[in-house]
């Protein structure tokens, strides 16, 4: 088999552009099997991050990338803040009433394109974990060229990366293969 990497930093490719993950780190990988009558098992278990020659970070699903995007604050603790007067817990406040001032307010809907397709139309209402998923490496048995993100959480900065390593891993009696990425 052969495989490349590319490191797209916080990228995440989409249809209609990039996601930005601002915890992760992405690679996208292209795997082409050798043979299409055997197959070749792929799982993104079997890839590693290693940064600086030290620290190797996990592979994680799409589908915590996906909330970490949906929900930005879905793995904070809620905090308190007090000051003289009230005291706030938890989330912005949210419109009690209609024509509440306090409530957030909706963003436009964007006009549309009329030169699109209607596929193209079809990818931009999709929902955000379905399009993080669509850009994942999937799991299973491959017989044909794959391609597919790898998602590793990085809570550090990106200016402390000197070195990153893709190791994969394909399991019991196989040679492990480094990838440098930087």
């Amino acid at each position: 088999m052969e495989i490349g990497a590319e490191y797209l930093v916080h990228s995440i490719p989409a249809e209609k552009g990039d996601y930005f993950a601002k915890e992760y780190l992405v690679v996208e990988v292209a795997i082409f099997p050798a043979t299409k009558i055997d197959g070749l098992k792929i799982s993104s278990g079997q890839f590693t991050l290693r940064v600086n020659k030290k620290s190797t970070l996990s592979a994680q699903s799409a589908g915590t990338v996906a909330a970490a995007l949906k929900y930005p604050d879905w793995e904070q603790r809620p905090q308190m803040t007090a000051q003289a007067g009230p005291v706030i817990y938890g989330a912005p406040p949210v419109g009690r009433f209609p024509g509440d001032p306090n409530a957030p307010r909706p963003l436009p809907d964007p006009v549309p394109d009329q030169t699109g397709s209607a596929n193209v139309e079809q990818q931009s209402n999709l929902p955000i974990e379905e399009v993080i998923s669509r850009a994942a490496l999937q799991d299973g048995i491959i017989r044909e060229p794959a391609k597919g993100c790898l998602f590793f959480r990085f809570e550090g900065k990106l200016k402390s990366i000197k070195s990153l390593d893709l190791i994969y891993d394909p399991g019991v009696d196989s040679i492990k293969t480094t990838i440098p990425l930087l």
